[in-house]
């Protein structure tokens, strides 16, 4: 697989993620996250460096990263609606983590 076809594969993977996200479809997204790691692993072992596709490359890259980032946000996101729902229903007002607490349960 060429490195432009693996970044595509990777880019069409960010969108599935994306979508799977959305809908709250786990399967999808674990399908959608397989495909992704399958593409990056693609675009680290192609080794057809044409210079002609450079500029191209780098904008697939670049959106890549893009769409990544739009996934890395959305989970964030979804992460504090938790935090806040959870804080909601049990009235709990403490940290998400706090250091030392896991050493009192681990004598």
């Amino acid at each position: 697989m060429s490195r432009r076809d693996a970044l595509v594969r990777v880019i069409d993977a960010l969108h599935a993620e994306i979508d799977a996200l959305k809908s709250n479809d786990m399967a999808a997204l674990e399908h959608a996250t397989r495909e992704k790691l399958a593409g990056i692993e693609a675009v680290g072992a192609a080794n057809d460096d044409d210079p002609a596709l450079a500029g191209e490359l780098r904008v697939l890259a670049e959106e890549a990263h893009r769409l990544n980032e739009s996934c890395r946000i959305y989970v964030n996101l979804m992460a504090a609606n938790v935090r806040r729902r959870l804080h909601a229903l049990t009235g709990n007002d403490l940290p998400s983590y706090r250091p030392g607490v896991a050493a009192a349960y681990a004598g």
